[in-house]
């Protein structure tokens, strides 16, 4: 996944916006509400999962909004890149309003959240590039917490070797994935590849070999992205290989290898993952906060697929993609591979 610029966040004050860090801004005395206010402001505090609804199709996001020393900022993941601070973000009593600059959406103007709050849903308007009229909703995230650990059932293989049975393509090629002497290879600025079979909770192997130049990952559920790439060096370490793309950066970081064989062993529990690649772990039990851009969809309680991302540039190359879900999911992925 590529990314697009990481903006500083900045709090806000009523409609009175101050850039975070300035010397007038560090003067701004706390907010002042009455208790129904400061209540009702609470109960925007966390995380949501939004669904963009645009009239030909609906676009998954992720809204993260805090509150520190009276300041009210957030977090946001649009229909693609990385989760960013956004520079305006006012609350009204139930009334919420946020803007996505138009550097960050590709396009002329900026995006314009207005939203109200009714109960646990936030739900609103906003335009596409077009100027089209869109709406929105909101739910909370859920926790995804897990009282105890998994029983694992058997591994399944994912992936043949002799075809793409078992996965589609989110759109027509051309260009299309190819299978090749046992090898699946990504298109390059083509289709993503999604497995037919969902899962909730697993362990994940994979072998990878990234040409120079080039950029894939692998979508857990359909919607936290592993990061493979061989050219980010100058982008924010989350985004380069063995990160949760956007949310957490590997710890410690391989050096960069195109065109050599790797293995990723992914074990996701909930919101919790790890990464171990080429037998070190980079990433140790660590909770992911919300989807990437470019997921399938913001409906984090629910299993979803392993998807391979090729809509980027350059090829890569996957091999031996096993995946052993937890006891308990295994009836839901064997329906969903047999496409009942």
């Amino acid at each position: 996944m590529k990314t697009s610029k990481v903006l500083v966040a900045i709090g806000v004050t009523g409609v009175l916006a101050c850039a975070l860090g300035g010397a007038a801004c560090a003067q701004e005395p706390a907010m002042h509400h009455s208790a129904t206010s400061t209540r009702t402001m609470k109960e925007f505090i966390g995380r949501w999962d939004l669904t963009l609804k645009a009239p030909d199709r609906e676009y998954p996001s992720w809204l993260e909004i805090q509150q520190n020393r009276g300041q009210i900022n957030a977090l946001f993941v649009s229909r693609w890149g990385n989760a960013r601070a956004l520079p305006k973000v006012e609350i009204d009593n139930t009334h919420i309003t946020f803007v996505s600059p138009k550097e960050e959406e590709d396009r002329k103007d900026d995006m314009v959240f207005e939203g109200e709050l009714k109960g646990d849903r936030l739900s609103g308007t906003t335009t596409g590039p077009d100027g089209a009229p869109w709406t929105w909703i909101g739910v909370r995230a859920p926790a995804l917490k897990r009282n105890e650990n998994p029983k694992w059932g058997s591994p399944i293989t994912l992936f043949n070797g002799q075809d793409l049975t078992g996965w589609k393509m989110s759109k027509p090629g051309p260009p299309d994935w190819t299978v090749k002497d046992g090898i699946l290879v990504s298109p390059g600025n083509g289709p993503e590849l999604i497995s037919d079979a969902k899962f909730q909770d697993f362990k994940l192997h994979l072998e990878f070999n990234c040409g120079t130049n080039a950029n894939s990952g692998v979508y857990l559920r359909g919607r936290y992205e592993v990061q493979i790439e061989t050219e980010s060096a100058s982008e924010p370490a989350s985004h380069h290989t063995g990160g949760v793309y956007g949310f957490l950066a590997p710890e410690p970081e391989l050096e960069r290898a195109p065109n050599v064989w790797q293995k990723f062993d992914i074990t996701l529990i909930g919101r919790r993952v790890t990464v171990v690649q080429n037998g070190r772990t980079v990433i140790a039990n660590r909770e992911i906060p919300g989807i990437t851009g470019g997921a399938l969809d913001s409906d984090e309680a629910l299993p979803g697929p392993i998807y391979l991302q090729g809509s980027e540039k350059g090829h890569v190359q996957f091999r031996n993609i096993v995946i052993t879900p937890a006891r308990e999911d295994i009836p839901a992925a064997k329906q969903s591979a047999s496409g009942n």
